[in-house]
């Protein structure tokens, strides 16, 4: 299969080559694109030296999938221009998340809505994606009416710039800054731009794209986002209100069978999911399971999963391998 990785010198665009690589997607042919200014660089994969092409000179090429994470405004230009030679984009960006026409997918949820005539598939949020994941085998047995969640997000979620601020703070060096304040022994409470209704865009995100992947407009979620000096995962205590009461024992069940998700939760032997742990890994990491003992029918849990991985290039994988194996590709 001729594969392109649009953004590929990008931190998520290393990231998906690692992971094709890693579960041996059949790349016949590979095409790594990116800026003009990184036409002719190298990169290498499965030890292969590839030289950078333009956006032009990929869909001359005609691959058959094109995973694009080079940002939102690059990809409401060119995406629809993949699509109409007939190339299928997977969109890291969230340039098509809200998109009615557009489908928003989580392999492990929602895969089955595809057609071949899905040229643009989005991928959600990471934030997002590793919340649902958790959730979503929960919304099937109890009913979700409402979500209150808080994240404590990994510098690797805003690039390259943020993870060079971080390492230059602890050696006590100046330099560029990809946020306004210090990160370093900080939290920073905001992520993306601030809305009209005093919420971040990352908050937003979190709140609409859950509706949409879980298909379910009722749930109630609210949302904030915090980037914490930390690199292996996002973290996120999530509050979740059932329709339906639920046996804890149950819960933990469902969680232990759900695909993508591993439960670590021994409070006795202190072990809980951390961003460490999840660092390079595919799963979803769930913990700290307990009753919410304020209100009835509600959990408090506890989610770490690789921002960089599930949370961007696993997942879009993972939607073109879903692609193959049906035969949609």
């Amino acid at each position: 299969m001729k594969v392109a990785v649009v953004g590929a010198t990008g931190l998520v665009g290393t990231k998906m080559l690692q992971v094709l690589a890693e579960r041996n997607f059949p790349v016949s042919e590979l095409l790594p694109v990116a800026s003009e200014k990184s036409v002719g660089k190298e990169i290498t994969f499965r030890d292969k030296t590839y030289k950078v092409v333009s956006m032009t000179d990929a869909i001359a090429a005609k691959p058959d999938v094109a995973l694009f994470s080079a940002g939102g405004s690059t990809s409401l230009e060119w995406a629809p221009r993949f699509a109409e030679a007939g190339i299928t984009v997977i969109d890291n960006s969230s340039a098509w998340r809200m998109d009615p026409a557009r489908p928003l997918i989580v392999p492990e949820i929602n895969a089955d809505i595809l057609t071949a005539d899905d040229k643009i598939i989005a991928n959600p949020n990471c934030s997002t994606i590793q919340m649902v994941v958790a959730l979503n085998p929960l919304h099937k047995r109890y009913g979700i009416k409402r979500v209150v969640v808080s994240t404590y997000q990994s510098v690797t979620g805003t690039g390259v710039k943020a993870v060079t601020q971080l390492e230059n703070e602890r050696k006590g060096v100046s330099g560029e800054m990809a946020y306004k304040y210090p990160i370093d022994l900080n939290v920073i409470p905001q992520i993306d731009v601030f809305l009209d209704n005093g919420y971040t865009k990352e908050e937003m995100k979190m709140v609409l794209e859950t509706k949409k992947i879980m298909r379910d407009d009722n749930i109630r979620v609210t949302s904030t986002t915090v980037r914490i000096p930390v690199m292996g995962g996002h973290s996120e205590s999530v509050n979740v209100e059932f329709a339906q009461d639920f046996d804890l024992a149950e819960l933990r069940s469902l969680l232990e069978a759900a695909p993508g998700v591993v439960v670590t939760d021994d409070i006795a032997n202190q072990l809980y999911p951390m961003p460490k742990d999840a660092h390079e890994k595919d799963e979803v990491f769930v913990g700290r399971l307990r009753r919410d003992e304020t209100q009835e029918n509600t959990l408090n849990m506890w989610i770490v999963s690789d921002n960089l991985r599930k949370g961007a290039a696993t997942n879009a994988v993972q939607i073109a391998e879903y692609l193959t194996e049906k035969g949609l590709l």
